[in-house]
């Protein structure tokens, strides 16, 4: 294997000296670093998941720099990719635990939401810690183990940034996704002309079914594809077909806490949806917290050999032969900042941790940057047990507070602020890998990449407390618009750890589900993600899902790749055009325009019309993203 290692050559070799971190290349980067980060923070605070967004900054950077501005520089438009794909890491860690700081501030009177500068200064802190913790494993485990490691997303960006040919192309097939969601995202949320979601129900059955018909939530199906589609689409069924009528059915007369009227008066009040509020999403959480805990379990000899194998690399890492695709940042200088960084953890009064989370932080953020690193070089950055991470550290570090004397909301918002960290470390370590991954296979400086995923980090974390700030003026994090799932998750964790006031029961049931299903064989974090969301978003999921079947049954190869290839990408351009239409109707809501744009109390339609209204609607969002995949580009040679 070093043999082969050491007859790997880059696509540049070392001794050319191309143009890579340049103004153009910083400038783009930001812009998209923070385009997908608002974007992915939105879809996430929906959905409870994000999507990579490095190959759609590479192709966009491809068809600016090439075709635009006519420049012929594959290592400038990595560099571009390398710092758009940070915003969506910061994005997905913070968005995964900071909001549940804003729904304490709702619930209780002891405790006010976090500071915009708290926010940003905590995805500082934790996007940088992941960059300088991953930096001393790039020798280990990009360079050493190349032919061993294939880091799925890194070697399918670098093939999308030498298939620069086509990098015009590919690139409008991103905008036009952009475009096309996001004036069917004006056109449902924003005029109101359309019903964004539609519900079926049986009388005199409990259960309903339903779905959404936006872009960008079709669109996670389609990219997730649609075995993974079809188990978060299950677990909605499970929930919303058997577990919402079973409680009605026998609980009718019952006041179950945390129910504060009768099941039967919840039901006649708000439906299946309101069963689903009070107990569901509560079986949805013991489930969730379980694959989480499971998928850490399953990759403990993974997670032991790979920290173990790391570490006995690291110790020839520190040597460099000179040449520059073999420089990093300078190890004194890594080690230097991860220490300011600890300091400015423990002393800084915005961040809300005392000199034992700090270590906590450390000890933890190295030992999972380790872990994310080397797992998504094998499994990918999607199947990455990031949520799985931050709640074994929200268990540790909630325990530790509280034996430690801490209480009340300084143990929770310190439990918060540990968890929130670390899960950015995870998220931006695996990042970082993946970024120079591609960059090892195209031949770019290392030194200048880690210095462009430090660009990305700061530029992404200044933008996205005001991007939560907004979201949760508009609509309030936890409400229908906005579900949170993943920060509700980590609240209820902390909570259950510190106060005990968890209906355990319902949590144990979803314990319970999530170990049968994965004794049975079926992943447990998809399906337990389709318990804990509403049936309608699952099922839109499942239509994105069953257009990506479709496509991966062609018998044709090249035109089933070539479909696969375009869907992704207009779907990622439509979760991005979605995304920014959400972040621009929330400034609506709050400065006051969308009661001045909404059409909806000019238009009273009978349910049966607006919901086939809105089922053909939905089948043009699909027939369109058809269209954009099937379709041949002028300049495609067969």
């Amino acid at each position: 294997m070093d043999k082969k290692q050491n007859d790997f050559k880059p696509y540049i070799s070392a001794s050319k000296v191309t143009p890579e971190l340049t103004v153009t290349s910083i400038i783009m980067g930001i812009i998209l670093a923070v385009v997908f980060g608002a974007a992915n923070a939105y879809l996430g605070l929906r959905v409870g998941m994000t999507v990579s967004a490095s190959i759609p900054a590479a192709v966009i950077s491809m068809g600016v720099i090439r075709v635009i501005m006519k420049k012929n520089s594959i290592l400038e438009s990595n560099l571009v990719q390398t710092i758009g794909s940070a915003g969506e890491s910061v994005a997905a860690g913070a968005i995964f635990t900071l909001p549940a700081l804003f729904l304490w501030a709702a619930e209780r009177d002891d405790m006010s939401k976090p500071g915009v500068m708290t926010i940003t200064i905590i995805a500082i802190l934790g996007g940088l810690l992941g960059v300088f913790f991953m930096i001393p494993l790039r020798n280990a485990l990009i360079v050493k183990e190349h032919g061993t490691l294939p880091y799925p997303e890194g070697k399918a960006c670098a093939e999308v940034l030498l298939a620069g040919e086509e990098g015009g192309a590919n690139a409008s097939t991103v905008f036009i996704g952009m475009g096309v969601a996001a004036f069917f995202k004006f056109i449902i949320d924003g005029l109101k002309l359309v019903a964004g979601e539609v519900t079926f129900a049986v009388k005199g059955f409990a259960g309903a079914i339903g779905t959404q018909i936006y872009p960008a939530v079709a669109s996670v199906g389609f990219i997730c594809g649609p075995r993974i589609s079809s188990y978060m689409f299950a677990g909605g069924l499970l929930s919303w077909l058997v577990l919402i009528p079973l409680i009605v059915l026998f609980g009718s007369e019952l006041t179950l806490y945390p129910g504060t009227t009768s099941i039967g008066e919840i039901f006649a009040a708000d439906g299946a949806s309101g069963i689903w509020g009070t107990y569901i999403r509560y079986i949805g959480a013991g489930a969730l917290a379980a694959g989480g805990i499971i998928s850490l379990i399953k990759s403990l000899p993974l997670i032991i050999k790979t920290f173990a194998g790391a570490m006995k690399s690291l110790k020839g890492s520190g040597k460099s032969s000179g040449l520059r695709t073999e420089q990093d940042i300078p190890m004194p200088i890594v080690l230097g900042i991860i220490v300011l960084l600890t300091l400015v953890i423990w002393l800084v009064p915005a961040v809300p941790v005392t000199l034992v989370g700090a270590i906590i932080i450390v000890v933890f953020g190295f030992f999972f940057a380790t872990v994310s690193s080397r797992m998504v070089g094998i499994v990918g950055s999607s199947n990455n047990p990031v949520s799985g991470m931050a709640i074994a550290t929200l268990l540790v570090s909630t325990l530790i507070l509280k034996l430690t004397g801490a209480s009340g909301p300084e143990l929770l918002t310190s439990a918060i602020a540990i968890g929130s960290i670390i899960c950015i470390v995870a998220a931006i370590s695996g990042d970082t890998s993946q970024d120079l991954k591609t960059g090892y296979i195209l031949g770019a400086t290392p030194k200048k990449q880690q210095i462009g995923e430090v660009i990305g980090v700061l530029s992404s974390a200044l933008a996205i407390g005001g991007t939560l700030y907004l979201l949760d003026s508009a609509w309030g994090f936890g409400s229908e618009e906005l579900g949170a799932p993943q920060a509700t998750l980590m609240k209820m964790i902390v909570e259950g750890v510190s106060e005990g006031n968890l209906p355990w029961t319902l949590v144990f049931i979803g314990v319970f589900i999530a170990i049968v299903v994965e004794v049975i064989g079926i992943p447990v974090l998809p399906f337990a993600i389709g318990i804990y969301l509403p049936v309608h978003l699952n099922a839109c999921i499942m239509v994105g899902g069953l257009v990506r079947l479709a496509f991966d049954k062609m018998k044709n190869e090249k035109k089933r790749e070539r479909a696969t290839t375009n869907g992704i990408l207009f779907c990622s351009g439509m979760i991005a055009g979605e995304g920014l239409v959400g972040i621009l109707l929330a400034l609506f809501a709050v400065i006051g325009i969308s009661d001045a744009i909404d059409l909806s109390k000019y238009i009273s339609l009978p349910t049966a019309v607006s919901n086939i209204l809105s089922l053909v609607v939905f089948a043009v969002i699909m027939l369109i993203v058809v269209y954009f995949s099937v379709k041949k580009k002028n300049n495609e040679k067969e």
